[in-house]
């Protein structure tokens, strides 16, 4: 019963949070470009005008993969509110992320197609070292469970610094943070258009916003396992990377698939080894 609660929470929690951060990302950039910015709610109010529009597709295998995005998001979500396994969470949503890389595939349209590619080049980026991460965890907790990392007695940020420097990689990729916005970008300043969502429009690009929610909940939930002995500071370090996030994305330029990949890899993946060579020999 216990665990019932807490997957309703997370499914109901992930998409309210999801957009108020959303918002509140919106209006804190404003206020670096020196804007008043949107309201903080503006977020709910967008998706509920893309709900409200005409459905319209190029072929039916987008409604398909817009569903299976936004349920792998979710469920990923639900299950680490369960506290379930970590490696049940990263193959969820890695279900996830492949088959809104395949629904914009399933467009014609050169755009699209570009963006699908550099969304599974971003994906083949980034999974290695959420793998990584999570062997981290194994070899602190003995255990891929949430729950086992709830039950340590120190913050984990302490013996993995490295990794969480790591997975910053990881949620700058999964926010779509500049210099890493490349298949698909809130901002003007996207030469795709919006690149993997060029061909999504009214309810099911409506869909695919809430999936981004709802990832960006559980991306920062995996930030937040880095301090769960003490949830002010917790709430402390997921609010200071976050910020951290937003001042990355306004301060620097969008680069190139392949400058992402040999920092990603180079940098990420090294940090990450580095740490796990130390927690081994530790």
């Amino acid at each position: 019963m216990d665990t019932l609660i807490l997957v309703i929470i997370g499914l109901v929690a992930g998409p309210v949070l999801g957009g108020l951060i959303a918002g509140l990302d919106r209006r804190v950039t404003a206020w670096f470009q020196s804007r008043q910015g949107p309201p903080i709610t503006q977020a709910f109010y967008d998706v509920a005008k893309l709900f409200g529009k005409e459905k319209m597709v190029v072929n039916q295998w987008q409604i398909l993969c817009s569903w299976v995005y936004v349920i792998a998001a979710a469920t990923s979500l639900a299950l680490f509110f369960a506290q379930s396994d970590l490696l049940l969470i990263f193959f969820v949503q890695a279900v996830g992320a492949v088959f809104m890389v395949m629904g914009a595939m399933a467009a014609k349209s050169p755009y699209s197609q570009v963006g699908a590619q550099r969304e599974l080049l971003q994906v083949l980026a980034y999974e290695p070292v959420l793998i990584l991460v999570f062997v981290g965890f194994y070899l602190v907790t003995g255990s891929f469970s949430v729950s086992a990392v709830w039950q340590v007695d120190q913050p984990l940020l302490a013996k993995m610094p490295l990794m969480y420097l790591a997975l910053g990689y990881a949620l700058t990729i999964k926010l779509r943070k500049s210099p890493f916005d490349f298949s698909t970008s809130h901002h003007g300043h996207q030469e795709l258009v919006k690149g993997v969502l060029t061909e999504y429009s009214g309810p099911y690009l409506g869909l695919i916003e809430v999936a981004h929610w709802y990832e960006t909940v559980l991306v920062l939930g995996l930030c937040a396992l880095f301090w769960t002995t003490n949830v002010a500071w917790m709430i402390v370090l997921i609010g200071c990377t976050y910020l951290l996030e937003i001042l990355v994305d306004n301060t620097m330029a969008r680069m190139t698939w392949r400058w992402m990949l040999k920092r990603v890899w180079l940098l990420g993946i090294g940090l990450s080894v580095v740490n796990l060579i130390w927690l081994y020999a530790g």
